[in-house]
């Protein structure tokens, strides 16, 4: 087979160096913001801007009080218990429901599979300010408002379109035939899934698990209208700490997500490999 080489025109080539440029102007103006709040994070005066003795690189203008004042205070460790309290506890609701309604989703079989699949996926459409409304007039009639139980159940029905479209896509590459002859060595329907599918859509399950995560984690509309004093996450702590009282240690909180945001974008990019792999070594298997 030849390979042919594509030659580009003087206009085609002016548009690609367009693009390029233009596409990494738009990450530097994302970017700048995130490498702005790092250093200021480490400022010993109580200021959001560069001291003198920071551009001097001063050791004595660096500091890590706001970082201690993290774990000294307790509003703020009490915000981190409840965001990693609810985040874990609803996802692990999304993941399991989320899982399910892609499995059955994926089926041919499934009745009303699109106006059903519209329906999941709804809270990712409908603006959030409207579904916390929503949420706060159906939750007093049943005294869930104020209660880690309300918030976790709010934050699992966000986190489940983000397992369902992971599973999803998954699932599309998944061969059928597997699960068929596992029933037909004598497997039960449940055996089947436990041994043979499950195993296979593990990465894209533990993708939809982070995601649905990250989203309880960053989510503040509905804290605002469905917590109390007791339920304060980081999110609607550092939105009151820019209301009321300025200091770094939202700088701090906001360098520790950045990693945290680093360390689960590098999970998923583990995740996606070993996804690929996977449907490498089917593919290989099935041919």
């Amino acid at each position: 087979m030849n390979e042919r080489t594509i030659h580009y025109g003087p206009l085609q080539n002016a548009a690609r160096m367009f693009v390029a440029v233009y596409s990494w102007a738009v990450l530097f103006f994302l970017i700048l913001p995130i490498l702005v709040i790092i250093p200021l994070s480490f400022n010993a005066e109580p200021f959001f801007t560069f001291t003198p003795g920071m551009l001097q690189l001063d050791p004595d203008a660096y500091s890590l009080r706001w970082y201690e004042r993290i774990f000294t205070t307790g509003n703020w460790m009490l915000a981190i218990k409840n965001s990693f309290l609810i985040g874990i506890a609803a996802t692990a609701i999304a993941t399991v429901l989320g899982t399910v309604a892609a499995v059955g989703l994926a089926s041919e079989s499934m009745p009303w599979r699109r106006p059903i699949t519209a329906l999941l996926l709804s809270p990712m459409i409908v603006p959030l300010i409207i579904v916390a409304a929503g949420m706060f007039f159906f939750y007093t009639r049943f005294n869930l408002v104020a209660t880690h139980v309300g918030l976790i159940i709010a934050h699992a029905a966000l986190g489940v379109p983000f397992v369902i479209l992971t599973v999803t896509a998954t699932l599309s590459g998944f061969d059928q035939s597997l699960y068929r002859a596992g029933l037909s060595l004598g497997a039960s329907p449940l055996r089947t899934f436990r041994d043979v599918v499950i195993p296979l859509i593990r990465p894209g399950v533990a993708s939809g698990a982070l995601f649905a995560f990250v989203t309880s984690f960053d989510e503040v509309v509905l804290v605002l209208f469905l917590a109390g004093p007791e339920q304060r996450t980081i999110p609607r702590e550092m939105f009151a700490g820019l209301r009321e009282q300025i200091n770094p240690t939202i700088l701090a909180v906001a360098t520790l997500l950045i990693l945290l945001s680093l360390a689960l974008l590098f999970t998923l990019e583990m995740l996606r490999r070993r996804t690929e792999r996977i449907r490498a070594g089917a593919s290989a298997g099935t041919s």
